[in-house]
């Protein structure tokens, strides 16, 4: 693990959300596809930090398999990740992988997509995520490579059909799934996936469960977005970081609350002229035991949140 933590921190000062990563032989093996809904198949993702044992596989990721044809969602945090995914869909189902879906810029959801390219897939993400990996890719990549090898990280591939601001349809034979881009929230490229067939709903990593979320978009957009969330009629969902399925409304709360804190503490810091420091030191501090991973991600919440409405 040579130089790890200096890694680590200069991806987390970068945006990425490297929160805890699944080994291609060890971790992910154990971890496995649990399936959480009939043709749904989940990997929960571990809430531990990144490291050279664990190829970067935090999050929750897995497929949908139709009549006719196999949805990825997300495929993975590295090339290994990945392959590890793919080799799991192959004992379920020899259907094609015909969609890879990938919700947002961060590593931990899309530097697996390159495991999928064999089967030549459509791959879906939101219209504003091609820039976003052309403008952080090749560093993502490299923060990857030096943490993981060259064979783990994984190629940057950008998307291949843009979710523009209609509603994408996909039918996978029997199965119909909906494709919604975000506004700005935890990331610029959030993009929402609803399953028909089984009332999943896949908001990735607009939804934390238990984990630290990790903000890098906007604050007020993201509260924003969970009221979207509330409003799509879905009870169940998969988050992008905590147990494999929740339900909706139960788990929106905490992170509300948590990203409310944040919001109204950090004004009132900003009204009080407490500096940048003094507000990491201080904002939202009471919430710490409520979050694995806490101390590794709230500071530059707190950073994110104070440069946002400084300005308002």
């Amino acid at each position: 693990m040579l130089q790890y933590g200096t890694t680590r921190r200069t991806l987390l000062q970068a945006g990425i959300c490297l929160c805890g990563c699944l080994a291609a032989g060890r971790a992910a093996g154990s971890a496995g596809l649990a399936e959480v809904a009939p043709g749904v198949f989940v990997r929960r993702g571990p809430d531990e930090d990144a490291s050279s044992a664990n190829a970067n596989g935090i999050a929750n990721i897995g497929c949908i398999i139709g009549d006719d044809a196999v949805l990825v969602t997300d495929p993975g945090g590295s090339l290994a990740d990945g392959q590890w995914l793919r080799t799991e869909i192959r004992r379920r189902t020899e259907r094609p992988i015909r969609h890879v879906v990938v919700s947002h810029v961060h590593p931990d959801h899309c530097f697996g997509t390159g495991a999928f390219l064999d089967d030549a897939p459509e791959i879906l993400g939101h219209h504003r995520l091609g820039a976003a990996l052309a403008a952080r890719g090749d560093y993502y990549q490299r923060q990857l490579t030096e943490l993981l090898g060259d064979a783990a990280a994984g190629p940057v591939v950008p998307p291949t059909r843009p979710v523009g601001e209609e509603e994408t349809v996909l039918d996978l034979g029997g199965r119909r799934i909906r494709l919604a881009a975000y506004a700005t929230a935890h990331s610029d490229c959030d993009l929402v996936m609803l399953d028909e067939g089984s009332g999943l709903l896949f908001p990735a990593d607009l939804l934390f469960v238990g984990r630290a979320p990790s903000l890098d978009g906007s604050l007020s957009g993201w509260l924003t977005a969970l009221d979207r969330l509330r409003a799509s009629g879905a009870v169940r969902a998969v988050p992008g970081h905590g147990p494999a399925t929740v339900e909706l409304d139960q788990a929106i709360g905490p992170l509300e609350r948590y990203l409310t804190i944040l919001q109204d503490e950090t004004r009132s810091a900003l009204a009080a002229g407490r500096t940048m420091e003094e507000a990491i030191a201080t904002v939202a501090t009471a919430e710490r035991d409520h979050w694995a991973l806490f101390d590794d991600y709230h500071g530059r919440n707190v950073t994110q949140a104070y440069k946002e409405l400084e300005w308002e």
